[in-house]
Order: structure tokens, then sequence, then C-alpha cells
């Protein structure tokens, strides 16, 4: 038996999506997963941390219906959303791992099927993404899509960095299992969990955007961690935590990439510091910052202003500008 002929008859991806309270949302998610249509065998992982709602009903529910390619894996007690996807990796039988949250979902049948098409032919690609379409929980169409290009292309290093978190839309993500199973010290310290991931898997080789819609990422959802941002009492402080944790996240990421990409490091650290200027209330004074014109500087202190007191604006303003091309990608 050939090595590819070997390839499709192992699991060859495994699905992971962890979920919590998400039981008018985890139905539409599973459906898109087995819906897929792949020549290879896949595996869908379930990490269902103690939901306090129905989410646990529903993930049985199709884990009977489908025995033979839905697993479920949880414990006693919620261990959070970081250490819930690091044991969903750690369990994956795949090669690669395509990650999807419970709140989203995939819309396009093909979607595994040409990401690995990909990977396979460009085995020095480490991390594949593509075009996500928002939707406003619980299921309202808004015409906006996470479209950082309008072509496919290899996404530079510099984009990775600068775009933060939310550039690569969380449901598009694809990449090799290896790459994640034993992260690094500023990977499981940081403040978040999707931006240290993206520019740790591109940096083993590169990135690779599809500009073609084969997800929808669901925004306003319950429980979020940009819905509790958004509703905290101390946004001052919560916004502080975060932007120090990421300056910290940027040295380790910096060290552990042999400083290869610290001119780009340096340029999202020194926003990060002018915020936390701002937020502590210090003298700002020009040495801190030499090269920002004015016009940036009253932008960030609108940016500050409008995060703490009015997080929602905040929100919408900050999707407009991730969306900057609104178009959808051709099908």
């Amino acid at each position: 038996m050939n090595e590819e002929m070997s390839g499709r008859l192992n699991i060859l991806v495994s699905v992971n999506c962890t979920t919590y309270n998400h039981e008018n949302f985890i139905a539409e998610a599973i459906e898109s997963f087995v819906n897929q249509i792949t020549d290879f065998k896949y595996e869908i992982l379930i990490g269902e941390d103690c939901s306090t709602d129905n989410t646990r009903k529903i993930v049985d529910h199709y884990a009977n219906l489908y025995p033979d390619k839905i697993r479920i894996i949880t414990s006693p007690t919620n261990i959070g959303a970081r250490k819930n996807s690091q044991r969903l990796i750690q369990n994956s039988k795949g090669k690669y791992i395509a990650e999807c949250e419970g709140d989203d979902y995939w819309t396009d049948p093909n979607k595994l099927q040409r990401q690995v098409d990909y990977m396979e032919n460009h085995p020095d690609c480490t991390l594949c993404f593509h075009s996500a379409e928002i939707i406003q929980a619980p299921s309202k169409r808004t015409d906006r899509f996470i479209r950082p290009y309008v072509t496919d292309q290899v996404s530079p290093m510099e984009d990775i960095i600068t775009g933060g978190g939310g550039f690569c839309p969380t449901p598009s993500l694809f990449y090799p299992k290896n790459l994640m199973e034993n992260p690094p010290h500023f990977y499981e310290t940081a403040p978040i969990g999707d931006y240290p991931m993206q520019m740790l898997l591109a940096s083993h080789g590169y990135a690779y955007y599809m500009d073609k819609c084969m997800c929808a990422y669901r925004s306003g959802v319950e429980g979020s961690w940009t819905n509790r941002m958004i509703l905290s009492s101390n946004n001052r402080e919560k916004v502080t935590q975060i932007n120090s944790g990421i300056i910290n996240l940027l040295n380790g990421f910096n060290e552990y990439s042999e400083y290869r990409y610290k001119n780009e490091i340096a340029k999202v650290q020194e926003g990060l510091e002018y915020e936390l200027l701002i937020l502590q209330k210090k003298r700002i004074k020009n040495k801190t910052i030499p090269n920002y014109s004015l016009m940036y500087k009253v932008s960030v202190h609108l940016k500050v202003f409008l995060r703490c007191n009015y997080p929602q604006l905040f929100m919408k303003l900050s999707s407009l500008k991730t969306t900057k091309y609104m178009k959808k990608p051709n099908d």
C-alpha cells in the first residue's frame, strides 16, 4: 500500500471544537462538520467543558448518531477555554487540525478538502485560513466578512503580527498538529489564545490565505470573551491587564523566534505601550514614542476613551476596521 493510499485510510484531519454553554449553536456547528465531503478520513473531537445548559445533551445526541466519527472530550470540572483547546490537541489522531468553536460553523462542505489539498501539496505551509462571514448572534446576517485580502495569497508575517488575533478567523484555522503539541510558555500564559497560535504556527513556515468564504463567525454571543469585555464594570483595569499581557506575549514570541521579526513586534509594542501610558494617566513625553504624528496620538486617545467608556461602540467600530473588504469573496 503506497503512502498516499495509507493516508486516505487513516485519520488525516481532526476537527477540534471547544464548547461551553452553546446550546443554541452547537448543533449547527456539528452539522457543518459531519456534512464535509472528503476523500480522506476525519474525526470530530468536541471539548465539552461542563456546560450548565443543554449543550452536553445535544453533543451526546450527535455522538450517538455518529459513534465512529465523534468523540467527546470532557472532565468532571470546568477547565477553561485554553486548557480545553489543548486537551483536544493532545487527544487528536489527525496529521492536521481544523479549528471551530461551538458557536461558529462552516458554510462550505468542501472546506476541509480544499485545505488538505493545499497543505499536502505545500508542506512548507504551516497555517491555512480563509474568509469568514460575520453573523450577529443568534443568527442575523450582517453582509460583513473578515477578509484581509482580495485574492488567494501568502500572508506576510508582518500582517499576522500587526493584525492581532482577529486577523485570521478562528473557524478557518487549519494547521499541522505537531506544531501545537508542546506549545512554548509564552502561548500558555498569553491573555488571548488565537493571536499567539497564529504567530507561532506561521513562524514555522508560512501562512496561506484562501479568498473564499467557507465559515461563519458569530459575534455577540452571551458569555464569549468579547462580550465579557464589553459588559465588564472595570474596563480600564481589564484593558491595562490585556495590553500588559500582550506586550509580555510579544516579548516571549520575539525570543522564541530568535528576533527574526523584532521590527514588526516593536511596532505593535510601541502602540500598546502608548495606550498603557494613557490608561495609567501618566505624563506622555515626545521622547517616549517620537515617530508618531499628532493625528495618530489623537486617534489612540480616542480609541482608549471609547474602549474604556463605550466598549460596545468601540467593538462596532473595530469590526468595521476588521472587515476592510466588505464584499463577499467569489464562490
